[in-house]
């Protein structure tokens, strides 16, 4: 699962229809921007309900091509139906989808910027900002 503005984690979901529309929040739209046996399953009408934007997809040098809006989930594929992940299936999009991202639109453009971890705050520069 990868929802906005938060790391992705592991869940189980069933894999008929009613119990993946739950987890996207509406009617599913499934995307295969990928070499794997996985599909990128999100809310087919996300960015026509203004869902907030989740993660852009990028082609292999890296542009951006499209925006994911709202939370969205990857799932393995199978000869007929979606499924599990397997163990480098889930550590490799973990990691692909890790940092959340924000985006500032410019006109015709959307910039794309890595959140960042906020930083935990320095005891010692707190108890300084205290004494003051």
């Amino acid at each position: 699962m990868v929802e906005p503005e938060k790391e992705p984690y592991v869940k189980e979901i069933g894999s008929g229809l009613s119990s993946l529309q739950k987890e996207v929040g509406g009617y599913i739209e499934a995307v295969y921007p990928f070499e794997d046996l996985v599909a990128i399953i999100c809310n087919e009408e996300g960015k026509l309900e203004g869902l907030p934007l989740n993660r852009a997809l990028r082609d292999e040098d890296g542009h951006v091509y499209d925006i994911i809006a709202g939370t969205f989930l990857i799932a393995g594929l199978s000869e007929d139906n979606f499924c599990s992940l397997d163990d480098a299936q889930v550590e490799k999009f973990s990691a692909l989808y890790k940092n959340p991202e924000l985006f500032m639109r410019f006109g015709s453009r959307t910039l794309v910027i890595p959140a960042e971890d906020k930083p935990k705050p320095d005891k010692e520069k707190k108890s300084m900002d205290m004494e003051r």
